[in-house]
């Protein structure tokens, strides 16, 4: 890609990696990636949706179009790099890595914009990856414009730098946060057999927990992972009468995600009516599984391969959600990742930094998709 074009994103990953921004409160990232745009490119239309937004290079009502992702909020991880651009914002990074992919796809911009394409292409920059809210809202676009096909990328850290993987089907696990929330009667602590205490309820559950994702009773994946017991407070004369369970459970197959979910609610309301229980089941931070199309993911190989950039098949499903999976339901589409090196720290820990090396691997790869859409 254009050296120049390539400083100016590397200088927009360091200022949205300063000043990062939580799920639906990423205010100031949107406003500066969409300034950034409007200020480096000429023949874009810049469409503001609210939360998020996309920028669309026309090159005629009857060509085809090809959509590219990137999602920029940041988590809540505390920065502790030596950086001259680490966070301003304490207790908030970008451990994840969306400031490098909104900065690679902005580069994706300025190229097109410069250069042309004889395709629609479109530039969507996503809110709220972090909690899966962000995706299924910019569905939106597919029904504003006529988008034929969709990519994206996700930095990994463990892998060589600039690698490319590929998993046709499943590449990203489906998964979402269940609240199990029993309500019981208190009673003093010398007579608990006055009250209902739902420490009983849940202990059991949890207890169940390994044969509910035995992997014996599944195709692929199953988990049920433990986040939180809450049941009572620091009163040692009264018995607990409220407990809440807080589970994540995902799966590679969403009709298996499916059957666990209602297993588990089918325990806990079972559960309930044996001690006497109240029972309220929630769910929240909801991703589907994602998936790539084979037909899709062949042209990334392809593209890769005219471009000598090696590439590898994922040995599986990334355990991991993303809920880019909401685009891939609505229309083909592929999401790949890129190697940020094997020393690289993980995902979501403090010494996690995007590699600006691999910015111009992800607009090389996203040019060549756009002549192969």
């Amino acid at each position: 890609m254009d050296q120049r074009d390539l400083q100016k994103a590397v200088e927009l990953r360091h200022a949205l990696h300063a000043h990062p921004e939580l799920s639906n409160h990423e205010s100031w990232t949107k406003a500066h990636l969409m300034d950034f745009l409007r200020q480096n490119t000429s023949r874009l239309d810049i469409v503001d949706k609210g939360s998020w937004f996309y920028a669309a290079y026309r090159a005629g009502a009857d060509r085809p179009g090809v959509a590219f992702r990137a999602d920029f909020d940041a988590v809540p991880v505390a920065d502790e790099l030596d950086l001259p651009y680490v966070s301003t914002v304490p207790g908030v990074g970008h451990k994840c890595g969306h400031d490098g992919h909104s900065a690679a796809l902005a580069a994706l911009a300025l190229e097109i914009d410069r250069e042309g394409a004889d395709k629609n292409v479109f530039f969507l920059f996503q809110h709220a990856e972090e909690t899966g809210d962000g995706a299924k809202v910019c569905t939106a676009l597919f029904r504003d414009e006529r988008v034929d096909e969709i990519f994206g990328f996700h930095n990994r850290p463990g892998i060589p730098l600039g690698m490319v993987q590929v998993l046709d089907g499943t590449v990203y696990c489906g998964s979402e946060g269940a609240i199990l929330d029993f309500r019981g009667v208190p009673s003093h602590a010398s007579m608990p057999e006055l009250g209902r205490n739902p420490a009983y309820a849940i202990s059991d559950i949890i207890q169940r927990l390994p044969q509910l994702q035995d992997p014996g009773r599944y195709r692929g994946l199953v988990l049920a992972t433990i986040i939180q017991v809450d049941v009572g407070e620091r009163a040692f004369g009264t018995q607990a009468s409220r407990g809440k369970l807080l589970l994540t459970i995902r799966g590679e197959h969403e009709e298996e995600l499916q059957r666990l979910q209602d297993e588990l609610e089918a325990l806990a309301r079972e559960r309930a009516e044996a001690y006497g229980l109240g029972l309220e089941i929630g769910y929240c931070d909801v991703f589907p599984n994602t998936v790539s199309h084979p037909q899709s993911n062949e042209k990334v190989r392809a593209v890769c391969r005219e471009l000598g950039i090696p590439v590898r098949e994922m040995p599986g499903p990334y355990r991991g959600s993303e809920d880019f999976g909401h685009y891939t339901k609505a229309i083909p589409g592929a999401f790949f990742e890129i190697g940020s090196g094997e020393s690289c720290p993980d995902l979501h820990t403090v010494g996690m930094d995007f590699p600006d090396a691999i910015i111009g691997t992800a607009v090389d790869i996203f040019r060549g998709l756009i002549g192969r859409a």
